[in-house]
C-alpha cells in the first residue's frame, strides 16, 4: 500500500467555511446529505447495471447502513452502490462541487437522460460532514474492480488530503466521521433514527441500523448484531395514484401534519412543463390553534429530487392558504436552496401559482358537492355515485366553518384569483342565519330592479342581524348579507363587484335603493330634510366634537338614529378593531343619521335638554352597533338626569 498526499482545489478552504458556517445552518443536515449521497450511489449502480449485470457482484440488494462506535467516537454511513476508484476519489472528493454523477449525466442523451432523472449529484453535500467531524475517512471500491483496488481517503478539512490503496471486499463506499467532542450526541441510536425519519424516510432504499435491546444485567441498552430498516423506504408521492389507497393517503397526511383527524380532501399530481414538480396537497378538517398567527412559519414540505429541504416552505403557498399541508418535490430547484433564494426564484413562483390553482380547484370541487342532489337528479344516480355524494356532502361547510375567515384574506392578497375566491365565500343573511349563502345565491334571488348586493359588517352575527341600519331593507324585503368575521370589512374593501353587480355596505354613504324606492318616498325624504334643517344645524353644533355631519335618514324605520361612514371611509367597527390590535387609526368621525319621523327626534327642538339628548342619541347609536360611549360615566349621568 502506498500513501499519497494531494492538495485540495484552491477554493477548498473558503467553501468548507461556507458549508460549515453558512450553507448548513441546521447541524443535523449532514446526515441527510450523506445518506442522500449513498442513495445516489446506489441509483447510479442500478442504472449502469442495466448494461452490465455483473456490477451487482454477489450483492444485488442495494441498501444504506448507519452505525456508530461510542468508544472510537465515529459515525459511519455505508452503501453498496457504485463506489469509487482511487482516481475517482481524488477527482470527486478533492475538488469541491466536482460531481461524478453530474459528469455521468452529461454523457447521457435522449431517453437515457429521462431514465436517469432520479440520479442525484454527488457534490458539496459530502463536505457537510465537517460540521460535526474534525476528520473524515472514506473507504471505497468501485463495482467491477478487484478487492485489492479499493481506496482510502482521509482529510481533516484543511489544505490537503491523503489517499492510499486498500483491500476492500465489499463494493461501495463507507464515510467514517470522526466526531468532535461537541458532536457526540450523534452517537445515539434514537437520535440518529429520529433524524433519518425526519429527513430521509422517503429514500427508496432501506436504511439499516443495528437493533437495540435492553440488557437487564448491564442495566443499559445494547446494540445487537441484527440489522433493521428505520425508514419506510418509499416516498408515497413518487408512486402512482392508482397504487395508493385512501387510507394510505390519510395516514401519510397524519404523519406529516401531526393531526389525528383525516383530511377533508387531497390532490396528488405530477406537473410537467417549463417547471417540473410533484404536488401532494391536503385540505385539513380542523384549523390549527395558531391559524391566525401570520408571523408563524407555515407551508408545505419541500423536497428536491426526493431530498428533504425544509419543513415550512412558505414561499410555495400564499399566506391565506397557510393551513394547507402537503409535499412539493421539485425536479428543478438546487439542493442547497435557501429561503432567500426561494423568494427570488422564477421556478418557485410557477410552483406557487400552480399550488394556488390546485387548492382553489379542490375547494371549488368540495363546494360543488356540498349539498346532496334532490328529486329526479338524485334518482338518476347509481348506488356508487350516491355513496360518493353522501361522503362529500357537508365537507365544504365543515371546511368553511374552520377556514372561511382566513380564506377571505386572499381578496386583498391574491388579485389574480379574486373572482375564484369570491365564488367560494359564504355568509349568513337576513333570510338565513346559516353561513351558507354564496354571492351567486344572493344575486340569483335579488329583487327586480335591485342594482347592488347589500351587506353589513358587525362584531357578532346578532349585532349585524339587529342593526337599525337594516330597518328599511327589512321593510322592503331586500336581503342583506350579514358579516361578523373580524376580517370582513378589510377583505370586502378589495371586492367592489361580483359578476358585474356592485357590493354596497348598508352602513356607508347615503341609502339609494334606486328603482326599489318610489318617487313619493324620495320626495317625502327631501321635504323632511328641509323641514328639519334648523334642528340639524343645532345637532351639528352640539356634536361637532363627535360627528363630522348630521343628516336626516331614510334607512331607519323604528330607531331614532344610527351611525354611518362615508362611501369610502372607515367604519367605527373597523376603527375599534384596529385600536384593539394596537394599530394606528386615522382621526375620523362618523356621520349621525336621524329618523325625522321618530317621536324622540321630533321632541328635540322643544326640549330644554337639547344638548344632553343630542349626546344620548349619538351614544345610543354607537351602542346599537356594538361600540361604547367615549365617556360612559357622562352618558349614564345624562340618562339619569332625564329620568328624574
Amino acid at each position: 500500500m502506498s500513501k499519497h498526499t494531494h492538495a485540495f482545489q484552491a477554493e477548498v478552504a473558503q467553501l468548507l467555511h461556507l458549508v460549515t458556517h453558512s450553507l448548513y445552518s441546521n447541524q443535523e443536515i449532514f446526515l441527510r446529505e450523506l445518506i442522500s449521497n449513498a442513495s445516489d450511489a446506489c441509483d447510479k449502480l442500478r442504472f449502469e447495471a442495466l448494461d452490465d449485470a455483473t456490477l451487482y457482484e454477489d450483492a444485488p440488494n442495494l441498501e444504506v447502513r448507519v452505525s456508530f462506535d461510542q468508544e472510537a467516537k465515529t459515525l459511519t454511513i455505508s452503501d453498496n452502490g457504485i463506489g469509487m476508484s482511487e482516481s475517482e476519489a481524488i477527482a470527486h472528493l478533492g475538488t469541491i462541487a466536482k460531481s461524478g454523477t453530474k459528469d455521468f449525466m452529461s454523457r447521457l442523451s435522449g431517453d437515457q437522460k429521462k431514465d436517469a432523472q432520479l440520479i442525484g449529484q454527488f457534490g458539496v453535500g459530502f463536505y457537510s460532514g465537517f460540521i460535526v467531524a474534525d476528520k473524515i475517512t472514506v473507504e471505497s471500491r468501485r463495482a467491477g474492480l478487484k478487492a485489492e483496488e479499493g481506496v482510502r481517503w482521509i482529510s481533516g478539512g484543511t489544505g490537503d488530503f491523503e489517499t492510499e490503496t486498500i483491500t476492500r471486499a465489499q463494493r461501495g463506499t463507507s464515510v467514517i466521521l470522526h466526531l468532535r467532542d461537541d458532536a457526540t450526541e450523534y452517537l445515539n441510536r434514537w437520535k440518529l433514527k429520529t433524524i433519518i425519519s425526519k429527513y430521509s424516510d422517503h429514500i427508496s432504499l432501506p436504511i439499516l441500523m443495528r437493533k437495540e435491546e435492553w440488557d437487564a444485567e448491564k442495566g443499559e441498552s445494547v446494540l445487537q448484531d441484527e440489522w433493521e430498516a428505520v425508514n419506510s423506504a418509499s416516498a408515497l408521492w413518487t408512486r402512482s395514484k392508482k397504487d395508493i389507497s385512501d387510507e394510505q393517503y390519510a395516514e401519510f397526511y397524519k404523519n406529516i401534519s401531526y393531526d389525528s383527524e383525516a383530511p377533508l380532501t387531497w390532490s396528488h399530481n405530477r406537473v410537467e412543463g417549463s417547471t417540473e414538480y410533484t404536488q401532494l396537497l391536503y385540505v385539513p378538517a380542523k384549523a390549527p390553534m395558531d391559524l391566525w398567527n401570520r408571523d408563524k412559519k407555515a407551508g408545505v414540505k419541500l423536497y428536491v429530487k426526493r431530498v428533504f429541504i425544509m419543513d415550512e416552505a412558505e414561499a410555495l403557498m400564499p399566506t391565506y392558504l397557510r393551513w394547507v399541508k402537503g409535499v412539493i418535490d421539485s425536479a428543478d430547484l438546487p439542493l442547497n436552496v435557501s429561503r432567500e433564494l426561494l423568494q427570488e426564484s422564477r421556478d418557485v413562483k410557477a410552483i406557487r401559482e400552480g399550488n394556488t390553482r390546485r387548492v382553489l380547484a379542490m375547494l371549488e370541487d368540495l363546494a360543488r358537492k356540498d349539498v346532496l342532489p334532490t328529486g329526479e337528479e338524485w334518482d338518476k344516480l347509481s348506488d356508487e355515485d350516491k355513496a360518493e355524494a353522501e361522503k362529500n356532502a357537508g365537507k365544504f361547510s365543515k371546511f368553511y366553518a374552520e377556514f372561511g375567515a382566513v380564506l377571505k384574506e386572499g381578496l386583498g392578497e391574491d388579485f389574480a384569483n379574486q373572482d375564484k375566491l369570491a365564488k367560494l365565500l359564504r355568509f349568513a343573511s337576513t333570510q338565513s342565519d346559516a353561513v351558507a349563502v354564496s354571492l351567486a345565491d344572493y344575486k340569483a334571488r335579488m329583487k327586480e330592479g335591485q342594482e347592488a348586493i347589500y351587506y353589513i359588517t358587525a362584531d357578532t352575527l346578532a349585532a349585524a342581524k339587529n342593526s337599525p341600519q337594516l330597518e328599511l331593507f327589512k321593510k322592503k324585503g331586500i336581503e342583506v348579507l350579514l358579516m361578523s368575521d373580524r376580517v370582513d370589512e378589510w377583505a370586502l374593501s378589495f371586492l367592489h363587484q361580483f359578476d358585474g353587480t356592485p357590493l354596497q355596505s348598508v352602513a356607508k354613504g347615503g341609502v339609494d335603493l334606486g328603482k326599489l324606492q318610489d318617487e313619493e318616498e324620495k320626495k317625502a325624504a327631501e321635504q323632511a330634510a328641509e323641514t328639519f334643517k334648523p334642528v340639524l344645524e343645532k345637532l351639528k353644533e352640539a356634536l361637532k366634537d363627535k360627528a363630522q355631519d348630521v343628516r336626516v335618514t331614510t334607512r331607519l324605520v323604528d330607531s331614532p338614529a344610527c351611525l354611518v361612514a362615508d362611501d369610502h371611509g372607515m367604519s367605527t367597527q373597523l376603527a375599534r378593531m384596529l385600536k384593539q390590535a394596537g394599530q394606528p387609526v386615522p382621526d375620523m368621525k362618523p356621520i349621525l343619521e336621524v329618523n325625522a319621523d321618530h317621536a324622540l327626534v321630533r321632541k328635540l327642538d322643544a326640549s330644554a335638554h337639547f344638548d344632553d339628548l343630542a349626546h344620548i342619541l349619538f351614544d345610543q347609536a354607537l351602542l346599537a352597533e356594538g361600540g361604547l360611549p367615549e365617556d360612559p360615566a357622562a352618558y349614564v349621568k345624562r340618562v339619569n338626569a332625564l329620568l328624574v
